[in-house]
């Protein structure tokens, strides 16, 4: 298939469309879901004003996130090449070429920092912070994704980012705003050690050293599954000192004993590639409960 150098050569609706399917919708989409909740833990008073700016926002979150993913994908190209669960999905089997793809991901960035910028200074500051993250994380110059330990460290600094980035748009970033935001770090974190596991296969073929392969994916797995537990007990703790609505700390404990059963299947079974997938839809599951959860929780405040 012939390479897109750019949308504005040969076809442009195909080339429009041949950009747009390289961003991955489902990863984005899940990741929204801890910047929206930081914009509805800082609301005080629904208005059509706020509806407005989130609206806003959620276009702009879904660029700059959107803007992580692909930069992920143009940095990985050569190891995703030789990996059998994503060689099909490799932006050039599309026909876009690894300039265009890049110079899309850029482009994503800035429409993503101008629309934050209506918002606020701070919450477009806070924008390119997690953009900056995802360059020490994907980058080729710097690749922390390859660095056993460290490789977590964007994911715990991103995860509380995400949540501030949208907590800023309706209030200042104090401490309320920090605390709650260390449950979707410690969430993120974990969630990050589990894809390594469920790609140690293939990271381990192509050379990269992440904490699973490094480790072994049944210590990181372990590793993961302390950092999930620490976060249902975050929560619980939130909720006890009245940080979240209280309902919160009710909804950690009924839950958190379906995901350790969920986990404990999955360790038994092997931690193959599938194994992990179909434990990873468990648990986002599990956790859309719980967003649901402070949504309901915010409203009836």
């Amino acid at each position: 298939m012939k390479s897109v150098p750019g949308i504005g050569a040969g076809r442009p609706r195909s080339a429009v469309l041949a950009y747009l399917s390289c961003i991955r919708y489902p990863d984005v989409l899940v990741l929204q879901g801890s910047p929206l909740l930081g914009a509805a833990f800082a609301l005080r008073e629904p208005s059509l004003e706020a509806a407005l700016a989130g609206s806003v926002f959620a276009l702009a979150g879904f660029l700059l996130v959107a803007h992580v993913w692909t930069l992920n994908d143009w940095a990985n190209v050569a190891t995703d090449r030789e990996n059998p669960t994503r060689a099909e999905r490799v932006f050039s089997t599309k026909g876009v070429s690894s300039r265009g793809l890049l110079g899309f991901s850029v482009g994503l960035l800035l429409a993503s920092l101008l629309v934050l910028a209506l918002l606020s200074p701070l919450t477009a500051l806070i924008g390119a912070a997690i953009a900056a993250l995802g360059v020490v994380y994907s980058h080729p110059a710097f690749c922390a994704k390859s660095i056993p330990v460290v490789s977590s460290v964007p994911h715990v600094l991103g995860g509380l980012l995400h949540f501030l980035l949208g907590y800023s748009v309706f209030a200042a970033v104090d401490a309320r705003g920090v605390l709650i935001g260390g449950f979707f770090a410690l969430t993120f974190t974990a969630g990050h050690l589990n894809q390594e596991v469920r790609d140690h296969a293939g990271d381990r073929r192509s050379g990269l050293k992440t904490n699973a392969v490094y480790f072994g994916p049944r210590s990181a797995f372990l590793a993961g599954l302390a950092v999930f537990s620490l976060a249902y007990a975050d929560l619980a703790l939130l909720a006890w000192y009245g940080l979240v609505p209280p309902a919160l700390g009710i909804v950690a404990a009924l839950l958190y004993p379906v995901h350790l059963v969920l986990s404990v299947r999955a360790l038994r079974a092997g931690l193959g590639f599938e194994t992990v997938s179909r434990l990873q839809r468990g648990y986002r599951t599990l956790y859309a409960l719980i967003g649901l959860a402070m949504l309901g929780a915010l409203v009836l405040r």
